[in-house]
């Protein structure tokens, strides 16, 4: 399925309704383009929700980061005003959802799981607070997979009778875009997707590719 074609029909059908969006927000740089292309059509609410990220450092970090960022957006006054809602940060319940499985590789089980446990959280908080949608910024990525995160978030919504706003966001340039915003708003991009796990993955190939 092209699921950027899918959005983009939705988009042209609710353009002129102001229907509200959920967003699940990974980090600031990848939200970037995500929001200056979803406020032109909808009222988007940030969700940022990240138990994954294991060092509390690196979580406030990250938060005020997509906080500055959508206060910057805010005052350029181009669409939608965006809202924010920070989700607990409770990386204890990632490790718990991913025990098992943390020797798998990046991209793997450990990641569908993950994927779950925030699209889940937002699904929840959609239908509680009566979102028209939710989505997540994540398809941004070109390391993650938009198969899996779509098939995630249509069989959440099926779950919890919550609308799901399908996406590829990195198609037609979105994450070459995140990263020309990421420069221009001088964003904290983090080279690993947050968790221990990823971390260590990365340094290791850092040490490989040094040698």
């Amino acid at each position: 399925m092209n699921y950027q074609s899918e959005l983009e029909k939705i988009l042209a059908r609710e353009s002129e309704h102001g229907k509200s969006v959920l967003l699940h927000s990974c980090c600031a740089p990848c939200s970037s383009y995500v929001l200056t292309y979803l406020r032109q059509y909808f009222k988007v609410t940030v969700f940022y929700f990240n138990p994954n990220i294991t060092a509390d450092e690196e979580y406030y970090k990250r938060v005020e980061e997509q906080k500055r960022l959508i206060a910057e957006l805010n005052k350029e006054n181009d669409g939608y005003q965006i809202q924010c809602i920070e989700g607990d940060y409770e990386p204890k319940s990632f490790l718990e959802t991913v025990k098992g499985y943390e020797s798998f590789p990046e991209g793997g089980e450990r990641c569908k799981l993950c994927f779950r446990q925030r699209l889940e959280a937002t699904a929840l908080l959609a239908r509680k607070d009566g979102f028209d949608y939710f989505a997540t910024t994540l398809t941004v990525s070109p390391l993650k997979n938009a198969t899996v995160l779509n098939e995630l978030g249509l069989a959440l919504a099926e779950e919890y009778n919550v609308s799901y706003l399908m996406s590829d966001f990195k198609k037609k340039n979105g994450y070459k875009q995140s990263i020309e915003l990421s420069k221009k708003y001088d964003l904290y991009r983090q080279d690993y997707c947050g968790c221990a796990f990823s971390k260590a993955e990365r340094e290791l190939q850092k040490q490989k590719n040094a040698e």
